[in-house]
């Protein structure tokens, strides 16, 4: 809401429940020529941004686009799994003022949103947001998590709870200062951010690219962060550089990025030639299709 209402004072408009469906480009110079939204709405503007995840990026390419290198190296990122947990106890933790990277081999980050956030502010109770991660053997995980039902998650999560607050979370923790779970959410995000293996950075894409009006954003595009929240924030202040660049006709100072050789060119060492690829679009209307999570089942379109 903070956001929304930030654009809107500025004179922008957020438009909600009606997403992007198709990029439609100019023929000559292969430039954005208008978006166009779900209810048929065409949408110009002088400059064009992309801040979706990239597996949503990739279903959208334009067939125009699909035959240039540094929209094709995006073959190479792919999106994994993620489970994000909110726990809500009867007591206060003992936590800090902050995300915290944990030791469990479960849960990859949390932090104590009754102590860091004030929305969810009280003295008297916390609330943990956690990320399970990784939660599939795409990502390394040697149980498939994210079939589970929300319950065997939660368990194990508490279970991993015990060995990060064993004072306060657990039998083990004394009865006047042990915390019970009061309710719990499990969110699933099928494809998040794009698996960090071996390799994998050198085909993160430039906030420029080759299209005159359109910039590359988010946390799969090229910065000093991997996959994450800051990534993402930093990789939006990049694009927003580089839309004020053109806008004044200066050089960005980091242009595009030289795609990596092994997308150029075959083992023949001869240029490779890329077929035009139709995009596939988005399959489905949740928040899945779109790269964001859910609680309850989650169908794979």
């Amino acid at each position: 809401k903070p956001i929304k209402e930030r654009v809107e004072h500025n004179g922008g408009q957020v438009i909600c429940s009606c997403p992007v469906v198709e990029i439609k480009v100019n023929d000559e110079d292969d430039s954005v020529q208008y978006l166009k939204l779900a209810n048929g709405t065409q949408v110009t503007a002088d400059y064009y941004v992309s801040a979706v995840p990239v597996d949503v990026f990739k279903r959208l390419i334009p067939a125009q686009w699909s035959t240039k290198p540094y929209f094709r190296q995006l073959d190479e990122l792919e999106g994994i799994p993620v489970i994000n947990i909110q726990l809500w106890f009867d007591k206060k933790l003992n936590s800090v003022d902050g995300l915290c990277f944990s030791r469990s081999a479960l849960l990859s980050v949390y932090a104590d949103m009754s102590t860091c956030c004030e929305e969810y502010a009280n003295d008297d109770r916390s609330m943990l947001e956690l990320v399970f991660a990784p939660c599939s053997p795409d990502a390394g995980s040697p149980v498939n998590w994210i079939a589970k039902s929300d319950d065997e998650i939660v368990e194990a999560t508490m279970l991993e709870l015990e060995r990060l607050f064993p004072l306060e979370i657990g039998p083990k923790a004394e009865e006047g200062r042990r915390a019970s779970l009061v309710k719990s959410t499990v969110v699933r995000v099928p494809r998040s951010v794009y698996a960090a293996t071996p390799g994998r950075n050198k085909y993160r894409p430039s906030q420029e690219s080759p299209i005159e009006n359109f910039v590359m954003a988010g946390d799969y595009v090229s910065q000093k962060y991997l996959g994450s929240m800051e990534g993402a924030t930093l990789s939006g202040k990049l694009a927003a550089e580089v839309i004020c660049d053109k806008a004044m006709g200066r050089k960005n100072r980091n242009g595009i990025k030289n795609v990596f050789s092994s997308v150029i060119y075959g083992l023949d060492g001869e240029e490779n030639t890329f077929e035009e690829r139709d995009p596939i679009g988005i399959v489905g209307k949740g928040p899945v299709a779109y790269g964001g999570g859910q609680q309850g089942g989650v169908e794979h379109p």
